[in-house]
């Protein structure tokens, strides 16, 4: 057994030198790690106030080193320690993690600041904002998927540390054949949206506030992200679209070269209806609204059937928004003028009725349901007497 006296001894009697060789190298190691944190987190919210876009990187910067650079300093302090081999390597390794955890969270924040310099630096709030839609589009799905890429690589450093994996690696690597069939088969969905990525931002079929037909819908390209697109719907309904689906399949972009659209209205009307006052009266509504653009106003003869002829009224405007509610005014304003000056140019149903001139056949008695004499207004005969 042992002595209580001892152990009570031993306990008040700790052994300075071996708490100096844990302490001092520790306590230093946190103490400068603290005061680099601090230091580095004032220096950021500083520089957080700046808009030139080194004050954004060098912000995005110093806070993962400010959690970097104390586990470092950690990590070169617990090497100094006497401590068993084992114990050693598991906080060696541990702090590694996190040293890759800090160095991978600073990639991605060194690439989301350039991203958000750069859409800075191209605003879409503009009256022709076809260059700024472009670069926006190319910046936010390159960054999104270098960020990605950063993240996949990260993790896959993180787990090679550790010596299962990395067995299961070198397993995966003999067998590198299937394993990259059944990878491929298993990530088609994935690497083909990453594909159609790239695609789309190096050639830009779409681009962010894009006007386009999806599926027989009107919207707008509100979000381009590394797997799908988000198109805004004309009544605030979000449609989502794979990546890929915009590379496999044909659909409208109405604002690919420029956003200026044509309108059309189309009319009914009578053969008698004065096409030079109704001319004369669309380019007046055109000159009178502000949404014209100046540069179509026509109004045409397209097509002509038995009782009416069909009237196209051609306008343009700067956007499809626009045009669409172009189009609407015109339609209402000259039905109205139409009905008020001249009211004959509104189609009408007309009906031929035939009078018989020749005597009426006679016949023993009213049709069953019928009156029994006919009135005169009804344009009939006087019935034939009984025989």
């Amino acid at each position: 057994m042992s002595d209580p006296s001892y152990a009570t001894a031993a306990w008040a009697a700790p052994d300075w030198r071996l708490l100096g060789a844990y302490a001092i190298p520790i306590g230093a190691a946190l103490l400068l790690g603290l005061l680099v944190h601090f230091v580095l987190r004032r220096l950021a919210r500083r520089i957080a106030l700046k808009e030139s876009t080194r004050a954004r990187i060098a912000h995005a910067v110093i806070l993962p080193l400010a959690f970097a650079l104390p586990l470092m300093f950690l990590g070169a302090a617990l090497r100094a320690v006497p401590m068993p081999e084992a114990h050693l390597q598991a906080w060696v390794h541990g702090l590694r993690l996190a040293v890759f955890a800090c160095f991978t969270w600073l990639l991605v924040r060194i690439v989301g600041a350039v991203e958000a310099s750069i859409l800075r630096h191209n605003p879409m709030e503009v009256a022709d904002n076809l260059h700024a839609r472009r670069i926006q589009t190319q910046t936010r799905v390159l960054g999104r998927v270098a960020q990605g890429a950063i993240l996949l690589l990260g993790t896959a450093l993180a787990l090679m540390t550790f010596p299962a994996v990395r067995q299961v690696g070198a397993t995966l690597l003999a067998s590198a054949g299937i394993a990259g069939l059944v990878a491929g088969i298993a990530a088609r969905p994935v690497f083909g949206n990453l594909i159609a990525g790239l695609q789309i931002a190096l050639a830009q079929p779409i681009r962010l506030d894009d006007v386009v037909i999806v599926e027989g819908e009107w919207g707008r390209i509100e979000e381009i992200t590394s797997t799908y697109v988000v198109v805004r719907i004309w009544d605030e309904r979000r449609l989502v679209v794979p990546l890929s689906w915009f590379i496999e399949n044909p659909f409208q972009n109405w604002t690919r070269r420029t956003a200026q659209m044509l309108g059309t209205a189309f009319l009914w009307l009578d053969y008698r209806t004065p096409m030079e006052e109704v001319r004369a009266e669309l380019e007046r509504i055109c000159r009178a609204d502000p949404r014209w653009d100046g540069r179509v106003c026509t109004a045409q003869v397209t097509e002509t059937g038995e009782h009416v002829m069909q009237v196209r009224l051609l306008v343009s405007a700067r956007d499809s928004g626009e045009a669409f509610d172009l189009r609407c005014a015109v339609r209402e304003r000259m039905i109205d003028f139409l009905a008020r000056h001249h009211p004959y140019a509104l189609p009408r149903l007309r009906a031929q009725i035939d009078r018989d001139a020749g005597p009426a056949a006679p016949r023993r008695g009213p049709a069953p349901g019928a009156p029994d004499s006919p009135r005169a207004e009804d344009g009939g005969a006087a019935a034939a007497p009984p025989a």
